[in-house]
């Protein structure tokens, strides 16, 4: 049985290195992965989304409309934008942070988190919400908002600790190794 994630969030966030970090523990823990990121404007702030399939019946990268089983959203408009990966049995790890973009402040419209939230409660089985830049204010740095979010997908079983940390250690330079340890097993 296969497992398909959908990653999103704005460039700059790290959605490429949590990718990553779940294809090369998947990898290190012998199943087949297959992944795929759609960048566009990522330097500017655009979003990104990564694909990652788990499993031996996973034949495409691509995660198709309503067959996501999890998705790791870095940002709760990105996590709405991609709602239509969802499906009724999908868990959502979902930060609490919103940030306007700048066509929806020239527009005059503002998002908040709550009616972000309450939209993917309306089709997912769970979310998942993480105040990262709580968290991260605690560690001293905004850099480590995705292991913060890993580790929120780890305690709810969705991924084990031991295999993303062993992904993490090896992707991560050995300088922000223990940080983002401590990112990672913020909630246990």
């Amino acid at each position: 049985m296969s497992r398909s994630i959908i990653i999103c969030g704005i460039g700059g966030q790290g959605t490429v290195l949590a990718a990553k970090v779940i294809s090369q523990a998947a990898l290190m823990a012998g199943e087949k992965v297959l992944s795929a990121e759609t960048i566009g404007m990522a330097q500017r702030g655009g979003p990104v989304v990564s694909h990652v399939r788990i499993g031996e019946d996973a034949f495409s990268p691509l995660v198709p409309k309503g067959g996501a089983d999890v998705m790791i959203a870095f940002e709760a408009a990105e996590a709405v934008r991609n709602i239509g990966y969802l499906s009724p049995s999908s868990v959502v790890i979902v930060s609490r942070k919103v940030i306007q973009s700048v066509t929806s402040s020239l527009a005059g419209k503002s998002f908040r988190a709550e009616e972000m939230l309450s939209a993917l409660e309306s089709r997912a089985s769970r979310v998942v919400a993480v105040d990262t830049d709580s968290v991260c204010g605690r560690l001293g740095s905004a850099k480590v908002a995705n292991m913060v979010l890993l580790g929120a997908a780890c305690r709810e079983g969705l991924f084990r600790l031991e295999d993303v940390d062993a992904a993490m250690k090896k992707l991560v330079k050995a300088d922000f190794y223990e940080l983002n340890k401590k990112a990672l097993e913020a909630f246990l």
